[in-house]
């Protein structure tokens, strides 16, 4: 397993960071090779699907967003050395991210 998924999402479960792991091996590369406005248009597409009441991401789609969005932080800090603080800070909120905290927030949509 990536030491540095491990090390960034303590809160979640091994079932949670195996699914992490494997999205990261499998869109690293395409993710480091978005433009900005690829990335625009995940991170859009994104926060659209999440918000929408009437949508439920599988635990798949959930984290095949966030991981995304996580790795191309590593994206900016190659294009931006002076950023590599805040980009390292993005990536971790965004492996931090669970799949749980996620379904509360959909089921508080509901209230």
């Amino acid at each position: 397993m990536n030491s540095n998924l491990n090390a960034q999402t303590k809160k979640l479960s091994v079932n949670d960071l195996l699914v992490q792991d494997s999205i990261y091996k499998s869109t690293k590369k395409k993710v480091l090779n978005f433009s900005l406005k690829d990335f625009d248009n995940l991170f859009f597409e994104y926060f659209n699907r999440k918000n929408d009441p009437n949508k439920v991401l599988s635990k798949i789609e959930f984290y095949n967003y966030t991981v995304q969005i996580a790795t191309f932080s590593d994206r900016l800090s190659s294009l931006y050395p002076d950023q590599k603080q805040v980009a390292a800070q993005n990536k971790e909120k965004w492996l931090s991210e669970s799949y749980e905290d996620y379904l509360e927030y959909k089921a508080s949509q509901k209230k």
